[in-house]
């Protein structure tokens, strides 16, 4: 009982900072911090997160931390793991957290190093997940900025000021190579700082932010194999009606409903890849659209030459027939090269 009391003086002492809190500075206390990123585990449409895992580095200044290497036997104090840091390793240090956590987040590996002059650096293996905005209109040839926006908890920008190395707002990092993710592809990876209003912290209050950004663009390869190829050819073949027989109004009306019927199929296919969203894509709401009324306007097609046929037009049924040869492909190449350059621009 006597070792839990004194375990949990301990930790408050710890906790409360027992070199009296933040260190002395004339200003803010500036934190350099850096992240290296080391895969990307997961992106989920559905609830618009993301996964990630990497190593977060923060480094700072504290005078009282100074030590003479020959009356400590060591050129240098290192804490390795969460007991060392947590109970043995007494002074403050900035506690990071990711402001757009989404589920809980797992530090598992700590690693502190004191240099005799007073730097101290944290190194924090982290593997969260956070919450974005995800912009699906443009889906599946769609780019996406993820964003993970870090702060120090309970100080604003008066107090602490985070920093890249160099001074910089806005750095771009050399991504690594061996992340892969499957169906999208890693662009671009950046860091930068930021401000963000904290009322918790007072009505005007700030925080100095740390954003890791990761530009990734998905490979539209695999919707485009299992919907986008065989639905274009489902509705070439749709247009073997206007080669048909005039005559046979039944077998040409077969041939453009089984299209249709195709197409909704494809929408129940499409349904169940893509997230339930209240905004239209150009996917299930460009493309399969288009290809859904081309079809259906063949049966428009059939009833009328059916009609004029009936009505000894015969010749007049021709003339639609041999027009919509040209007009239906026409048309439709048309369409989805607009969708095409919507989509690239």
């Amino acid at each position: 009982m006597l070792l839990l009391v004194g375990l949990f003086f301990s930790n408050a002492a710890f906790s409360s900072g027992a070199l009296g809190g933040l260190p002395p500075s004339e200003g803010p206390v500036e934190v350099i911090v850096s992240f290296d990123l080391r895969e990307i585990d997961h992106i989920d449409d559905d609830a618009e997160t993301f996964e990630f895992t990497g190593v977060l580095k923060m480094t700072w200044y504290d005078p009282r931390q100074r030590f003479d290497p020959e009356q400590e036997g060591v050129s240098e104090k290192i804490y390795q793991g969460v007991y060392q840091f947590n109970e043995v390793f007494v002074g403050w240090f900035p506690q990071m957290v990711l402001i757009n956590e989404s589920g809980l987040s797992a530090r598992r590996g700590v690693l502190l190093r004191v240099s005799p002059d007073g730097w101290l650096s944290l190194y924090e293996t982290v593997n969260s997940v956070a919450k974005v905005d995800l912009d699906l209109r443009r889906y599946p040839v769609d780019r996406q900025n993820l964003d993970a926006v870090f702060h120090v908890l309970g100080f604003d920008e008066k107090e602490i000021q985070l920093v890249l190395e160099g001074g910089h707002q806005r750095r771009e990092l050399l991504t690594n190579q061996a992340i892969k993710l499957p169906q999208w592809e890693l662009n671009n990876v950046t860091s930068s700082i930021g401000a963000r209003r904290t009322p918790l912290l007072g009505p005007d209050a700030s925080t100095s932010t740390f954003t890791l950004g990761i530009e990734v663009q998905r490979n539209s390869f695999f919707v485009m194999r299992l919907v986008t190829l065989p639905l274009i050819i489902i509705v070439m073949l749709s247009w073997s009606v206007f080669w048909m027989d005039k005559s046979s109004l039944g077998d040409r009306l077969s041939v453009s409903f089984i299209g249709i019927l195709t197409a909704v199929t494809y929408q129940v296919i499409l349904s169940e890849i893509l997230p339930r969203i209240s905004y239209a894509t150009l996917m299930n709401d460009g493309f399969l659209l288009v290809s859904f009324c081309i079809m259906s306007l063949t049966v428009i097609i059939n009833l009328r030459v059916g009609y004029l046929d009936r009505m000894g037009r015969a010749e007049e049924g021709d003339r639609l027939d041999y027009a919509c040869r040209k007009v239906f492909p026409l048309g439709y190449v048309l369409i989805l090269l607009l969708l095409s350059a919507v989509a690239l621009l």
